[in-house]
């Protein structure tokens, strides 16, 4: 039988060890992958199962790390390189943009970037500074990446599977804080991994979220539900390409959307999704788009993430103001 409950992390180790399995040339990469498994232990007995050339260490040099994955890639492998915590990406973010995300288009096409970079990311585990960050927004404006981030052990080890297919480079945004969610995750599915997924059906407005943010919202869906107010969450899954027709579809029907998303509010990756909505939804909409952000300071560490991350009030009082809300 080809379902299975497990953890979020056991569905990405399960997902890179059929990728080995599959495709003799993927190779996995960074800090602490090999011997270790990882700091989350993602990446655990897959060194021991498919040997140190295929999943080995690096140095300490996030930098280092992309720019051999490009090489790698530019030799004909499929490198899926891990850089340990979100923060950490800002050393490589020169190789991200400028070699990454441009070589097929720099070389018209001669070398194709079958890069799929692991990025744990966003916040809630409590960790220090450079632990926890919501890098979305920046990775989505770049042209040439894709960008995912899974909700849940299904979609983690279905996009993973997918992303690791492709040609082109994927930033992984996998949510740090929802490694140890357990669930019933199907290796035969037949569910596309491709666009956004209708996490649960609603009539009165839809939540937008992705990541770590979808758990939260189906929290507050339950909570409305029961003063008669039914949410469709919609997990984005593809923060680019964002899938433009189920969002429209979604919010058609509500006529009312709150965007959730831990990233700083000022050209988060919120506003692209709410003119998105207002482009095409503007004269069915009951009220202007919501957005139920983090705030525009530097991601905090500790106990101050409660204070920063989209709680469950922030969030009701956001489906609060658009259903109150009267045009004309």
């Amino acid at each position: 039988m080809s379902e299975q409950m497990m953890s979020m992390q056991q569905a990405l180790n399960r997902a890179l060890a059929d990728t080995l399995r599959n495709d003799p040339t993927a190779l996995i990469l960074g800090e602490d992958v090999g011997t270790l498994g990882g700091v989350f232990r993602v990446t655990q007995g897959l060194a021991k199962e498919f040997g140190a050339e295929r999943v080995f260490d690096t140095p300490l040099a996030e930098s280092g790390i992309l720019g051999l994955s490009v090489g790698l890639a530019m030799a004909g492998f499929h490198p899926i390189p891990e850089v340990q915590f979100d923060g950490f990406a800002y050393p490589a973010v020169n190789q991200i943009i400028t070699q990454l995300g441009r070589m097929n288009y720099r070389s018209r096409g001669v070398f194709p970037m079958p890069v799929t970079l692991r990025v744990p990311s966003f916040g809630g585990i409590r960790a220090p500074e450079h632990h926890g960050e919501s890098l979305e927004a920046l990775f989505a404006h770049v042209p040439g990446l894709k960008v995912v981030s899974p909700a849940d052990p299904q979609q983690a080890y279905s996009l993973l599977r997918y992303a690791a297919g492709l040609s082109d480079p994927v930033i992984f945004m996998e949510p740090k804080a929802r490694y140890w969610q357990k669930a019933a995750v199907d290796m035969d599915t037949t569910q596309s991994p491709l666009g956004a997924r209708i996490a649960r059906p609603g009539k009165h407005v839809t939540l937008v979220a992705w990541g770590a943010m979808v758990a939260r919202c189906l929290q507050v869906a339950e909570l409305a539900a029961e003063d008669g107010i039914i949410v469709e969450v919609v997990d984005l899954r593809w923060l680019k390409p964002i899938d433009e027709a189920t969002l429209t579809e979604s919010v058609t029907r509500t006529r009312r959307a709150v965007v959730v998303h831990e990233g700083p509010r000022t050209a988060g990756l919120g506003a692209e999704v709410a003119a998105l909505i207002s482009e095409h939804c503007f004269d069915t909409l009951k009220a202007p788009v919501e957005r139920v952000t983090g705030f525009d300071v530097p991601y905090p560490s500790g106990d101050l993430e409660d204070e920063y991350i989209p709680n469950i009030d922030r969030i009701l009082f956001g489906i609060q103001r658009v259903l109150e809300h009267r045009r004309g």
